[in-house]
């Protein structure tokens, strides 16, 4: 199994990073701030739009250590990657599958499945751990509700259908799930999903998080020696990781939106590190991001035993693992692709 090394966030407003030996240096203007070895690193993410020297992004491109280019909020902007490393054999395949609708469906439902089934989990441990702090029945509801869904995905094998069928669990998580959120109530609340911009803290937090996990997704699609752009689900689109925000579905609520509650709720984080602009987008402060990207590095370092395998792994190897199931899948070693079933 792959180890995983360190992910380098720079957040410091006007950072430009640079080569130096081994050494990728931060500096502001001239003055260095830092230096880390690179043989540490698998991935580099810098917020703002400073940049990075020819020579760091042609070092890390050799290296396959991922550079990501992320506006100051968090939005992507671009990634260099280097020649690809892919079997031409294995992209053929996805591209094939890609163009085929109903096998994209026949493929894509696993992932659906596993995003269903963890929103369930998330739903049903809550009403173990908190029940005295919950309306157990109406989350108890949704969560049959879900199954019922569910059996209807086995068997889908149109692609229009299958987004239908995930919109609908969607809408029902997404109705229950300010119930998840125990403290700060008066700050955090939800009240449906909001983006480009997000109007309100909870929506800020998962937008900035939905992106740090669609990055680690994408470079462990592309190390495995697959195509990040080209989905089953989400069709092409310029510019869009389109398999990265596939294989995102089954992991976003269980790895995601589980970190996001945890923050809220054990009061990482608070109201005073979100401003609010003149056109509603709800933004974080540069403390609060950085408290956030501390604790998502905490998060991947965490051991799991991951239910397929049934090997001990941290959980920032989850995506790495379920990129190499995906891999096995399209050679034909494996008859179904495995989603990520966690409980």
């Amino acid at each position: 199994m792959k180890k995983l090394l360190n992910t380098l966030f720079v957040t410091t407003p006007e950072a430009y990073l640079s080569l130096d030996g081994e050494n990728v240096v931060v500096k502001k203007e001239e003055t260095v701030l830092q230096r880390y070895p690179l043989h540490n690193l698998e991935a580099i993410c810098t917020f703002g739009y400073t940049g990075a020297s020819p020579a760091l992004m042609g070092t890390c491109a050799e290296r396959n250590i991922g550079l990501t280019f992320l506006t100051h909020n968090g939005r992507f902007v671009a990634r260099v990657t280097g020649e690809s490393r892919g079997n031409v054999v294995l992209r053929k395949e996805q591209y094939r599958i890609s163009d085929d609708e109903r096998r994209s469906a026949l493929l894509g439902r696993n992932m659906i499945l596993g995003k269903i089934y963890n929103a369930k989990w998330i739903l049903e441990r809550a009403t173990r751990d908190y029940a005295l702090r919950l309306d157990v029945g109406k989350l108890k509801k949704i969560s049959a509700s879900l199954s019922e869904i569910m059996k209807v995905v086995r068997d889908v094998e149109d692609l229009d259908i299958l987004r239908g069928l995930e919109g609908t669990a969607a809408v029902q998580y997404n109705s229950v799930f300010d119930e998840l959120i125990l403290q700060q109530k008066e700050d955090f609340y939800f009240h449906g999903r909001n983006k480009r911009p997000p109007l309100d803290n909870v929506n800020a937090l998962l937008s900035f998080v939905y992106t740090l996990l669609s990055n680690d997704v994408g470079s462990a699609l592309e190390g495995v020696g697959l195509d990040a752009y080209v989905g089953f689900m989400h069709r092409d689109r310029p510019g869009r990781a389109s398999l990265a925000l596939d294989m995102m579905e089954e992991l976003r609520g269980i790895y995601a939106d589980r970190f996001v509650l945890s923050l809220i709720n054990k009061k990482q984080i608070q109201a005073k590190g979100f401003q609010r602009k003149e056109n509603g987008a709800v933004i974080m402060d540069d403390s609060t991001r950085k408290q956030v990207l501390i604790a998502w590095q905490e998060k991947k370092q965490e051991k799991i035993i991951h239910p397929y395998l049934n090997e001990k792994i941290s959980w920032g190897l989850v995506p790495h693992a379920q990129a190499l199931l995906l891999a096995r899948k399209l050679r034909g070693d494996l008859d179904e692709y495995p989603p990520f079933l966690w409980k």
